[in-house]
């Protein structure tokens, strides 16, 4: 009598049905937030730019005129820094809420692969010891290297969140502060 029914195979079916729409839907918010971010940016920078029209119309000395660059690209580089952040901060959210999903389901398709292993155990003949030892042996080692890949990803997770942290610091600093008078 063979154990496959259709039941299960739907289940399975719509769990990753069910999963595909949850990644789907992380990565849909994520998009939306990148494009009101943008709107905002974009909005931001037609501000900036009729005020860096009036300020270029106000000028009145060469002093005036010489510091004019640097008064107006500060808050320019300030705001594409914080832009960046923000891109980022986006998209390390989608990808925290997408990574809990993959190991929810992992963790899930873990207990079934025990479960499955047990049933395998219990329903072997004599003699199928090193088979199932071997089943479980495997089932392990995929454990302990998704183990390792997620301590991977969090080591490259908190290298890039300080790569970008001193990027965007040292942009800053690089441009001199305006003056002002």
């Amino acid at each position: 009598m063979s154990t496959f029914n259709n039941e299960s195979f739907l289940a399975a079916q719509k769990t990753a049905v069910d999963t595909l729409l949850s990644v789907v839907n992380t990565a849909l918010a994520s998009a939306e937030r990148v494009a009101a971010l943008n709107l905002h940016a974009t909005r931001e920078a037609f501000e900036d730019m009729a005020q860096n029209g009036k300020a270029v119309l106000s000028v009145k000395s060469p002093q005036e005129a010489m510091a004019l660059p640097t008064n107006l690209a500060q808050p320019h580089i300030e705001k594409g820094v914080a832009y960046t952040r923000s891109v980022y901060e986006i998209t390390s959210a989608a990808r925290e809420d997408a990574t809990a999903i993959v190991e929810r389901k992992f963790e899930e398709f873990k207990q079934s692969m025990a479960s499955l292993t047990d049933k395998i155990a219990t329903a072997s003949p004599a003699g199928s010891e090193v088979a199932v030892a071997t089943l479980k042996s495997a089932v392990d080692a995929v454990n302990q290297a998704f183990a390792r890949f997620n301590e991977s990803m969090s080591q490259v997770k908190e290298i890039t969140e300080n790569n970008v942290a001193l990027v965007g610091n040292a942009t800053v600093k690089a441009v001199p502060k305006a003056k002002r008078s």
